[in-house]
């Protein structure tokens, strides 16, 4: 990207239409290049991977979630062993064009807990252990603050193309079967509709959307009808030149580890390297520290 800024937008995805798209297409306007802008949602809180995307198939999933467990007759089948909540409906018609990857098993050795260390972690690109005041994306450009989706469309015509998206309410500690599939529907809904406008603009093939949070949740329920912070989770990213399907690691529910908390499979790096690779066409290991091997869910 020719003009490397970055955009962090709090709020929804609320009133998109006339928004975000335009700023695309007025970013993209009579531009030949293949380069894609950079959508990140943040689902603030740590979004429960193992209700997200389901192993419908393994009985340990219902002994684990006794009133949490979403059933086979509701849930959406990708295929024999895996499926979507239903309130991801929405996004069934980019599974099916082959435009969203799921990425399981995310997250980074020796996890924390907390939600400002991990939030930390993730915005650094840093080790468990590693402390860094400067986020993976500074390093490569200056930081763009806006407030509006006005701003945000000004901002993408100046050049600026990472624009990022807060989505809260994932911490479920109680009640989570309502509140969970009100946020997922949330996400599904704003992201369906991202996609529907950026096609008809003519600028869904040079977007790239990948969701975030801080960590996943426990296998286990808790007394409260909710879940308790945990490791891995999964990861949506979407695109037009997105190679679609499922990748990394199915969640192990043998091997929770002492905290109960869904094994890592994929470091959250490889999900910045792609993304570095992709847009940037740099050397990810000068902005990561140490080299990662993208993920192969581009076609480009």
């Amino acid at each position: 990207m020719n003009r490397r800024h970055f955009l962090s937008l709090a709020g929804a995805f609320a009133g998109l239409s006339g928004s975000i798209e335009e700023a695309f297409a007025i970013a993209h306007s009579g531009s030949t290049s293949s380069i894609r802008s950079l959508v990140i949602v943040d689902l603030d809180g740590g979004n429960d991977g193992l209700n997200t995307v389901i192993p419908i198939a393994d009985p340990r999933y219902r002994a684990l979630r006794p009133s949490l467990a979403i059933s086979k007759n509701h849930a959406l089948t990708l295929d024999e062993r895996t499926a979507l909540h239903p309130s991801l409906l929405p996004l069934m018609d980019a599974w099916r064009a082959n435009e969203l990857a799921i990425v399981q098993g995310v997250g980074y050795d020796a996890p924390n807990r907390s939600h400002y260390r991990s939030r930390q972690i993730w915005e650094t690109a840093s080790h468990a252990n590693e402390y860094r005041a400067d986020g993976w994306l500074d390093r490569l450009n200056a930081v763009t603050e806006v407030t509006t989706f006005k701003a945000a469309g000004d901002a993408l015509a100046r050049g600026v193309n990472v624009i990022r998206v807060a989505l809260y309410g994932f911490d479920t500690h109680e009640n989570q079967g309502r509140r969970h599939a009100a946020c997922l529907a949330r996400l599904a809904e704003g992201l369906a509709s991202l996609r529907a406008s950026l096609v008809a603009s003519g600028a869904w093939d040079r977007a790239l959307v990948m969701t975030r949070s801080e960590f996943g949740r426990a296998a286990r329920e808790n007394a409260a009808g909710g879940t308790e912070h945990g490791a891995a989770s999964a990861h949506f990213v979407m695109g037009g030149g997105v190679r679609g399907g499922l990748f990394g690691m199915p969640p192990r529910l043998d091997r929770l580890d002492a905290d109960g908390g869904l094994p890592v499979g994929i470091d959250f790096r490889r999900l910045y390297a792609t993304v570095l690779d992709a847009c940037w066409k740099t050397d990810s290991a000068s902005i990561l520290g140490t080299r990662f091997e993208p993920l192969p869910i581009l076609r480009v």
